[in-house]
């Protein structure tokens, strides 16, 4: 009898040193759980050993199983719901071992389990886990006799040592799970360092999952528009899940996403058949069975939910608690990764400002102010359509300028004018003076009915500020159906800035140059009225004192009186010079063959007088604008005579055209060059001349490489450059 006992606590022993050895190796549970099965079940001489976990659900599942007779297992995961009478459910109830001789008197699940098995009699022990029941250990027999009367202590003794290697077991679970987590979220850490919000999500999602053994995870942004947003999922199967990225589904209902969104805490539901709400019915089509939701706060902000799910049994009680560490950090990776879009944004922003600021800087033309700010408008807020309206004195609105994302032309082309009125954002801009947003849903008039054929759901605009008045605004478009970013007014604003400045800095140069051209003008029409008077007057005068003298004076001397004859002569010919030198400052003050001909004639005329040999080529049809005629003269009078004076030149080429409403005057020298512009030559007054109508004159004088000089001058009335409305549409 001893040495039987002795041989029974040896085997014991055995048993367990094996179990032992085993958690120490750092099997899993799972491995554990059935190693336990066999060893029990070889020691007590069972033909069945079952190892079963109760569930919060109230059901026992099959983690662990041996056979001794070589029958069909119960397959893992296998669940039962307690109640009745059956050994699984006595130990749950009493927390102590139980046994059933006779199973044909055991109902309930479990028992209806046990009967497909042919079992007889079992025993169950409790196996509890620092103080909590965690399961049952049960051992079953086929044979007509009972187990033996010592099977229930001996499977309790047994239980204490194999619920402690349980516990250790899933210490290093739950440790090599809190070293899991720690790597995901390094991982993640390393991710938002360099990746996009999207990628990071998407990381997330597939990190949540693993570390949380999901069959789905899924990442919602909570809209507000009373919406959520998929904007991560991650299926263990590999095929789409219940919400795909972008999925967007009405918030309502009894459902996690829901509740999350309403208590701002993690939520749980184990049964979604339950459920309700679009969100319930997507998830159903999934199979979700259990989903527990963990809320994402940013920066003290609601901002959206991880959810979990499995199609199996409920999750594991302490998701919730594992989920929310996992969030607090998903919260903070989310923040950064918004940080760093925020700050690539202002970078961006800041970039576009200084381009169009750099055009405004060099006085670009309004128009090209205007195209270059609706394109890096649109850019920067990532708009589908930028628009710049002017508004009219007839309570109208005009496109000046249009950008789209797909670079498609609009449907309402610039130049394009409506009627204000209705409740749109041009309309609220022009009587506010204030930026204004409007959902498509809520506007209406005129506005309303030309951007409804862009398929425009959103706009926000801004108004632009002239001198105190307002003179138009400035407005982006989304075609999607979440709304334009709260701080679109904000951003805003910094363009319209510099569009007013293009605009007034525009009216500030048109201005300053029709006054130089007024002043030019009034110079050529005194030059004009001088040589007139001249002409007129005293160069007619000395025309008939000249003929008086040289007739009527002179035929009244006698014959006898040589030496008052040869001192009329002389007085003659002094007036002849005179007349002559007359002459050739009226041409001076405003060439006559200019005022006669035109532009070839007079060009004619100053190369035949100029001292170096000149080539000319002149391709002008028909007059052109009298101040742009005189410019070009004397464009060609000045440097001929620079080049006769200073450039010891061999040959002057000039050449003279008009071309797309430009006409061009280049005079090129094969001189010694160094000319320069700011040396104090006529080239000054020239050049002074020239911008004043509107052109611009560039010089080319490299030491030793010759002289060139060009002028182009825009053939419009002179000294009335457009305005910076015209320019920017009718």
């Amino acid at each position: 009898m001893a040495t039987r006992l002795s041989g029974r606590i040896a085997d014991e022993q055995a048993t367990l040193r094996r179990v032992a050895t085993l958690v120490a190796g750092g099997a899993s549970p799972e491995a554990v759980f059935a190693v336990v099965a066999e060893e029990v079940g070889r020691l007590l001489g069972a033909d069945l050993t079952i190892v079963g976990r109760y569930d919060p659900d109230g059901a026992v599942t099959a983690v662990g199983a041996w056979s001794g007779t070589g029958a069909a297992l119960p397959i893992p995961d296998t669940r039962a719901c307690l109640g009745d009478r059956n050994t699984a459910t006595l130990v749950f109830r009493n927390r102590r071992p139980a046994r059933i001789d006779d199973y044909a008197n055991a109902s309930g699940p479990p028992a209806e389990n046990g009967r497909g098995w042919a079992l007889r009699s079992t025993v169950g022990a409790p196996i509890s886990i620092e103080g909590r029941l965690w399961g049952v250990l049960t051992v079953a027999s086929t044979r007509a006799e009972s187990l033996p009367a010592d099977t229930e202590g001996r499977l309790a003794d047994f239980t204490q040592l194999v619920g402690t290697a349980i516990a250790n077991a899933q210490a290093r679970v739950e440790l090599r799970g809190v070293a899991e987590e720690q790597a995901a979220l390094r991982r993640m850490a390393t991710l938002v360092a360099r990746a996009a919000p999207e990628e990071v999500f998407a990381a997330v999602t597939a990190e949540v999952a693993r570390v949380l053994s999901a069959d789905v995870t899924i990442m919602n942004r909570y809209d507000p528009d009373g919406t959520h947003t998929a904007v991560g999922a991650w299926s263990s199967t590999g095929t789409a899940g219940p919400f795909t990225v972008g999925t967007r589904a009405p918030l309502g209902g009894r459902n996690v996403i829901s509740q999350v969104f309403a208590t701002g805490r993690p939520a749980r539901m184990d049964d979604y058949a339950d459920a309700s709400g679009p969100t319930a019915d997507i998830a159903r089509g999934w199979g979700a069975r259990s989903v527990v939701g963990v809320p994402i706060s940013v920066e003290g902000r609601l901002w959206g939910v991880t959810c979990v799910g499995s199609g199996r049994e409920p999750l594991p009680a302490d998701t919730e608690e594992r989920l929310a560490a996992f969030t607090e950090l998903v919260a903070t990776a989310i923040a950064n990764a918004q940080a760093r879009m925020e700050l690539r944004s202002h970078a961006e922003e800041q970039a576009a400002l200084r381009r169009v600021a750099t055009l405004v800087a060099r006085a670009a033309p309004p128009a090209e102010v205007f195209a270059a700010v609706t394109a890096e408008l649109g850019r920067v807020l990532s708009a589908d359509v930028a628009l710049m309206s002017r508004y009219g004195p007839d309570d109208t609105a005009t496109i000046v300028s249009a950008w789209t994302s797909t670079g498609a032309a609009p449907p309402t082309p610039v130049g394009s004018g409506f009627e204000l009125g209705g409740r749109n954002v041009h309309t609220l801009v022009f009587h506010t003076g204030r930026p204004a947003r409007m959902p498509r849903a809520e506007a209406s008039g005129a506005a309303t009915d030309v951007f409804r054929e862009w398929g425009i759901r959103t706009a926000v605009g801004a108004p632009i500020g002239v001198g105190g008045r307002l003179w138009g605004v400035m407005s982006v478009l989304s075609t999607h159906e979440e709304p334009l970013p709260a701080d679109t007014e904000a951003r805003l604003a910094g363009f319209t800035e510099l569009v007013a400045t293009a605009l007034a800095d525009a009216e500030t140069q048109v201005a300053l140059t029709a006054s130089r051209a007024r002043i030019v003008a009034a110079g050529d029409a005194t030059r004009r009225r001088i040589e007139r008077d001249l002409h007129d007057g005293a160069q007619q005068r000395l025309v008939s004192l000249a003929l008086h003298l040289r007739g009527t004076v002179r035929a009244a001397v006698p014959p006898e009186a040589t030496e008052l004859t040869a001192r009329l002569d002389a007085v003659a010919s002094e007036l002849a010079g005179v007349l002559d030198e007359l002459r050739e400052l009226a041409r001076g003050l405003h060439p006559s063959a200019l005022a006669d001909g035109g532009l070839r004639p007079a060009l004619k005329a100053l190369a035949r007088r100029s001292a170096v040999p000149v080539r000319l080529e002149v391709r002008v049809d028909g007059r052109l604008p009298d101040q742009v005629e005189l410019a070009a003269y004397y464009t060609v009078a000045e440097t001929l005579t620079n080049t006769a004076a200073h450039a010891s030149a061999t040959v002057i080429d000039v050449e003279v055209e008009t071309g797309e409403g430009v006409l061009r005057v280049r005079v090129r020298d094969d001189g010694r060059g160094g000319a320069d512009l700011t040396g104090g030559s006529g080239l000054v007054e020239l050049t002074d001349r020239v911008e004043a109508l509107g052109g611009r004159l560039s010089l080319h004088s490299p030491p030793g490489g010759g002289t060139r000089v060009q002028v182009s001058l825009p053939v419009t009335a002179a000294g009335t450059p457009a305005s910076p409305a015209a320019e920017a549409g009718p």
